[in-house]
């Protein structure tokens, strides 16, 4: 139960503040933790209309974008793309900041 209410924090939160969303994504990308990124796409679901809605949006089945976003899902570049679109996001590629870059 603990989890769900969470869950339910966490989309409202996305809901209310999609700049947020954006980097706290953009956070667990860099870290590199997959599933930390499942939970809170999992999260952002709920915040979007729910599975129904952004699998629709998506062009994917219910049953794929749950799936892709279970604990044990291994998201294909194409998936990932089509869900982030669908809450109005995309991927991009920055360059690693480094403190002295420079020399």
């Amino acid at each position: 139960m603990k989890d769900r209410a969470h869950d339910e924090a966490m989309a409202e939160m996305f809901r209310d503040d999609p700049g947020y969303a954006v980097q706290l994504l953009n956070s667990i990308l860099e870290d590199g933790d997959q599933s930390e990124l499942l939970i809170t796409l999992r999260q952002m679901t709920k915040a979007f209309g729910g599975v129904q809605s952004v699998a629709e949006t998506a062009h994917l089945s219910a049953t794929q974008l749950y799936r892709t976003l279970s604990p044990d899902g291994n998201p294909v570049l194409s998936s990932l793309s089509a869900i982030l679109k669908a809450m109005g996001l995309r991927l991009a590629v920055q360059p690693v900041q480094t403190p002295h870059a420079h020399a």
